[in-house]
This record gives structure tokens, sequence and C-alpha cells, in this order.
């Protein structure tokens, strides 16, 4: 084949990958990778795909379904960047050189610390490799696990419902309801998209969330996030929370980047926080918020509940500053969705998560 003819036939071979690696489970601390193996001439010998923790990742799935020797000079077109380490299975790596594997191709670099340098393998092998192929295809299909594997915790979305000055409950402490129903069915719609939601045993105490993901008439959606509870206090056993789907975490809150790193480690990838303003502001003030959802209702309440607290920040040129990513008409509400800016917002999140 022509040069040009052997880069389409990548391309389709890397298109297909994807689709293969869709087939695996989308949560867990393992990201869903697909493989495709190639002749010298194009032709598909083999695919395969990584099914879950514990089972044969995708480049072995894919050399399985070939007889011994038949992979020889092949190219492996993959998703993810071949594993260079043995953890519950061996390094793909090694698997694509003792198949006798000529060429592979991947689309972003796989960024763990234990698993990466499976390119660098290769190369030292002599077999020739090429990465970046469908790169933004790919990184858009794993940005969650990406986010993770990269940062050591979760995607971190802080919410919050509050009035036009910025208060989130009346003084009496009542806030059912700041919002609309369509705003109410919008949070409902994203907690079913995170792996968890986490709280405050302050407001879990006082307010007694159950902390799942809902219908407007009050039936649980399918998706439903894992609670996590912040803080020392106890959990009542009759708490709301007890009788979730999923078992809840409890974590003490006195290390948020460890505790983040726990959730990690046990394959959570985004963390939805409704955990009123003490929460919310030792996140922020943490510098650990990704994304801030911010409700507001055409209402004012004055007094002092207000939705954020004491952040630590003593003039103007300290200010935690974020991008408008989106506002968007929910009703008689408004949403809007902020991210952090590099050096302001994140600034803490980039000293925290170094070398993660």
């Amino acid at each position: 084949m022509t040069a040009n003819e052997v880069g389409t036939a990548e391309a389709r071979a890397m298109r297909r990958a994807l689709e293969l690696a869709a087939l695996g489970p989308a949560t867990g601390v393992n990201p869903r990778v697909g493989c495709v193996l190639l002749a010298p001439d194009g032709r598909v010998l083999a695919e395969g795909w990584h099914r879950g923790a514990g089972t044969p990742h995708a480049e072995v799935d894919a050399l399985s379904k070939l007889p011994a020797g038949s992979a020889r000079g092949a190219t492996a077109v993959v998703t993810l960047e071949p594993c260079n380490h043995t953890g519950r299975t061996g390094p793909c790596s090694e698997a694509l050189i003792a198949a006798g594997v000529g060429r592979v191709v991947y689309a972003v670099a796989d960024p763990g610390r234990r698993s990466s340098g499976g390119a660098a393998r290769l190369a030292s092998a002599g077999v020739e490799v090429e990465s970046g192929v469908l790169a933004d295809e790919v990184e858009a299909f794993l940005a969650d696990w990406l986010f993770t594997a990269r940062h050591g915790r979760p995607f971190v979305t802080v919410k919050w419902a509050a009035t036009l000055d910025g208060r989130t409950a009346a003084a009496d402490g009542t806030s059912q309801w700041i919002t609309g129903p369509a705003a109410r069915a919008d949070v409902h719609r994203r907690r079913s998209q995170a792996d968890a939601i986490g709280v405050g045993t302050g407001t879990l105490l006082a307010d007694d969330p159950s902390l799942t993901a809902r219908t407007a008439d009050g039936a649980l959606l399918e998706a439903q996030p894992v609670p996590v509870v912040f803080g020392r206090r106890p959990v009542p056993a009759e708490a709301a929370v007890t009788r979730h789907p999923h078992p809840p975490i409890l974590l003490d809150g006195a290390d948020l980047a460890s505790d983040l790193g726990q959730l990690a480690g046990r394959g959570i990838r985004s963390l939805f926080l409704e955990g009123g303003p003490t929460l919310a502001s030792a996140f922020l003030a943490a510098g650990l918020v990704d994304e801030l959802l911010v409700y507001l209702a055409p209402a004012l309440l004055g007094g002092p509940r207000l939705a954020v607290g004491d952040l630590g920040i003593g003039t103007i040129a300290d200010a935690l500053r974020f991008d408008f990513a989106a506002v968007e008409r929910l009703g008689d509400d408004l949403l809007v969705v902020a991210t952090p800016v590099q050096g302001g917002a994140s600034r803490a999140r980039t000293s925290t998560t170094e070398g993660n």
C-alpha cells in the first residue's frame, strides 16, 4: 500500500477500535480501550476490547483470536498507548513484542505513573510506533478517565441554587424551593450522570437528603450516583442516605485531596458536590473544584445564608476567577456553568495534584 493508503486504513481501524472500546464498561478504574490488528496489506486480522478489571486488555484480547505466529509483522491500532506494567494482567507492550507485531499505532498516551512507557518499551524492541491518530476523538471519549488518571482524583463539580443576592436559604433556614421545577429536573439529570454525589455531615444532619437522582414524580432514575459523606460526625442509622441504592462512602474530610484520591482508587471519576457552603468553601479554598453549576432564581432573600463562606481571601487580587462556560434559561431560572481560570481558582489545584 502507498503511504496514503496506509494512513487511511489505520484511521479507519482507529475508528473501529473506538467503536470496540465503547463496548466496555464506562465506570471503574480501568479505561475503555479497543484494538484492531491489521495485516501488512490493510486487512483486518482480529479485533479486541477491554471488558473490565481483571479481564484481558484490548491488545491481548485481539491477539488471542489469532493462531500463534499469525500477528508477526502486523500493525496494532489501539485507542490508548499499550500499558507497560503488571497488574492483574501482564504488560500489553510485552504481549505485542512477543507476538511479533511490527508496528503500533495509538491515539492517546497513557498518563498513568505505573502503566505508561509502553511506547518506549515497544520502540526499544524495534517496533515502529506512531501516536496521535484521531487523538481528539479518543481524548473526548476517554475524557473522564484521562482526567482522573492525570490528576489522581475525580472531576469535581460544585452545585448550588441561590437567589440573585447569593442566598441559598432564608434566615430561618428554609430553602425549598428556591428554584423552579425545570432547574430541579436539570439537577437530577446531572446527578444521574455523575459517579458520586457528596455532602458534608452538617448538611446530612440538617436536611437528611436521600442523595438520589429522581424524576419529577419522585421515581428513581436508572443511573444513581454513589453517595459520599464528608465529615467526622456519625451518620444516623435512620438517615435517608442509608437507604440509597448504593452504600454510602464515609470520608473524614480532614484531607480533601487524600479523600479524592481514595475515591479515584474506587473507580469514581466524577463527583457532584451539593454539600452546602461549608463543604463548597473547603473545596474551593483547596483548589479542588473543576466546575461550578450555579442555579439562579429571580428572587431576593437577604440575610446571612450565603452560597459560599470564607475562602481565606483578603484582597481582590487573590479572587478565585472563573470563566463563564455556558448560561442557560431553565423556566424562570438561569443556570450558570463556570470553570476555573488557570492561575485563578485552579492555582491551588495545580499544586495539590502535581506529581499525581
